[in-house]
């Protein structure tokens, strides 16, 4: 059903389109027209100034606006919370972070994941954006230091990181490396422009994290913690709602003592009276039949949980229009250890694609552990998520659709995917239930970390001989001791939550929304109530913060 372009959803497009104006990033990651791809956003004070007063402007004229139906209504409310928040966060200069995972250092680089590779004319292409770094870093060191000189300062933990992960990025082994070696073996006319572009990028990386050590190190906190005052601002940029954050946080501390309890039964269901849920784990790990060996066996089973996924649930539990029917899963050679999920192109020429960027020497993969994670980023989790939005092109506006994210809903949703194949019965053997259970256990102990940690509240009594407060090293022990991941892994996570605050917790935190969404429609609708009929309804808003999806879905 086509529905009529509204005056909101015309202001909606406009600023989705001057946004792409300016980053030729989202260009790439979306397929829609706009900024030259060979480019980078200006990531200098200039470009985050210019993004401001544009985001000031929609602002001011949206207030001139009346809505014409519930669609617009929520866009209303949807760009006055996001763009609010986003101004917000400026005002109180809360840019240029450094972290390990959602920085520039980080997306100027892994932008090349997405960019096409099939023909010449994309190798040139290629080669040009290479050429393009250095001057996309250099804007982003003048953010920096502006940061530095005005802003909070970044801790010193996340600022040596930093440096370690730009130099890494320099080095002849790195992905960009790979990548010209990769278009020259296919295209070996290009192999010497390919090849000084990479040197040309790899050379400003290396630039750039001389000058993190060098001009941000000296500024550098050694405190870890956000503190209430910057975490609040962060929290609510991932949930899009107000939290009470002292109830959430002894929501979190019950949620995980629930979760551990029923991982002790389903220990003594797997093993016997006794077994404890460490034992379970590693008995799990060391079974060959849970086992898959190599990166190959690792993408070839996850495209087969998603391809029976998507087919079951069709129809049935979901409504999925055809061109959302194909879903990738892909390595990425960046080898952090991160797994995510990369939305359709608008025309779906690119399908969605499920990444999982192993680190290098991990090749052993268990199943019990990671096949609810496949359920998470692919079917029923982001691709029937962000799929299905950007399949709304007669009823969304582009904004909606493409461009307003909230961790929140989206990763909220996501452990709703999780929970809801539980209920399906997909994961009923007990071994993958633990599975389901140890990814609870993960998400729980994350509200509790991080906000413990952030609000510097005080440490768990089991701790207290480490610290008496929530710091990093209560953090490593309280990881350690709750969440079943390799070290390398975990240290990843750890410093992600130190680094990028407020973010870990909304998995979880959108997932307790969710499921309470759902119940207040099934109480309301009694034997009426369909589970596809509201699955529909959830999925067709869009990703909007969590307090105006409740608004819209009451």
């Amino acid at each position: 059903m086509t529905r009529q372009l509204s005056r909101i959803d015309q202001l909606a497009n406009d600023y989705a389109q001057k946004v792409l104006d300016h980053s030729p990033e989202s260009v790439t990651s979306l397929g829609l027209p706009g900024a030259d791809e060979s480019t980078y956003s200006d990531y200098s004070p200039r470009g985050l100034e210019q993004i401001a007063d544009i985001q000031r402007t929609t602002l001011r004229e949206l207030e001139t606006l009346t809505p014409v139906d519930d669609v617009d209504r929520v866009t209303v409310a949807a760009m006055n919370e996001r763009l609010g928040l986003e101004l917000e966060l400026f005002d109180a200069k809360e840019f240029g972070d450094l972290n390990n995972i959602t920085t520039p250092l980080q997306g100027v680089a892994e932008i090349f994941d997405l960019m096409p590779t099939s023909t010449q004319e994309d190798w040139k292409l290629i080669a040009a954006r290479l050429r393009a770094v250095p001057q996309a870093l250099k804007g982003w060191q003048q953010t920096l230091s502006l940061r530095a000189q005005s802003g909070p300062a970044n801790a010193t933990r996340q600022i040596e990181l930093a440096v370690a992960e730009a130099k890494a990025v320099a080095s002849d082994s790195s992905a960009l490396a790979g990548l010209a070696q990769r278009g020259a073996a296919a295209y070996p006319q290009l192999a010497e422009e390919l090849s000084e572009a990479s040197k040309l990028a790899r050379a400003a990386y290396g630039e750039l994290s001389e000058f993190i050590a060098t001009e941000i190190a000296p500024y550098g906190s050694e405190k870890d913690a956000f503190g209430r005052e910057r975490y609040e601002r962060r929290i609510r940029q991932y949930v899009g709602a107000k939290l009470d954050l002292d109830e959430t946080y002894e929501w979190g501390v019950a949620e995980l003592d629930r979760i551990v309890t029923e991982q002790a039964r389903i220990s003594a269901k797997l093993y016997g009276p006794g077994v404890s849920v460490t034992e379970a784990m590693e008995r799990l790990n060391n079974d060959p039949t849970r086992q898959l060996h190599g990166k190959d066996a690792l993408q070839q089973w996850m495209q087969g949980i998603s391809d029976q996924a998507l087919d079951d649930l069709a129809g049935t539990h979901f409504d999925i229009p055809r061109p959302m029917k194909k879903i990738e899963c892909m390595l990425a050679p960046s080898g952090t250890g991160a797994i995510y999920y990369t939305g359709p192109s608008d025309d779906f020429s690119r399908p969605g694609r499920m990444w999982w960027s192993v680190p290098d020497g991990t090749e052993t993969f268990t199943t019990w552990q990671e096949k609810t994670t496949v359920y998470h980023e692919g079917v029923p989790g982001h691709h029937l998520q962000i799929g299905y939005t950007t399949y709304l092109r007669e009823q969304l506006n582009t904004w909606r659709r493409n461009f307003c994210w909230v961790s929140g809903h989206g990763e909220g949703w996501a452990l709703y995917a999780e929970g809801l194949m539980r209920e399906l019965g997909y994961m009923d053997e007990p071994g993958d239930y633990m599975g389901v259970l140890d990814a609870e256990r993960l998400r729980a102990s994350r509200v509790v970390l991080d906000i413990g940690v952030h609000l510097e509240k005080p440490a768990p009594v089991q701790y207290q001989h480490i610290n008496p407060v929530w710091n990093r090293d209560v953090a490593w022990q309280f990881l350690q001791d709750n969440v079943a991941m390799e070290r390398s892994f975990l240290q990843f996570e750890l410093n992600r939550y130190l680094g990028w605050a407020g973010q870990a917790p909304s998995y979880k935190i959108g997932h307790r929304m969710w499921k309470n969404l759902r119940a207040e429609a099934e109480q309301r609708q009694g034997s009426k109530f369909s589970l596809k009929d509201w699955h529909t309804q959830a999925l067709s808003l869009g990703s909007v913060g969590l307090d105006v999806l409740r608004e819209a879905l009451a």
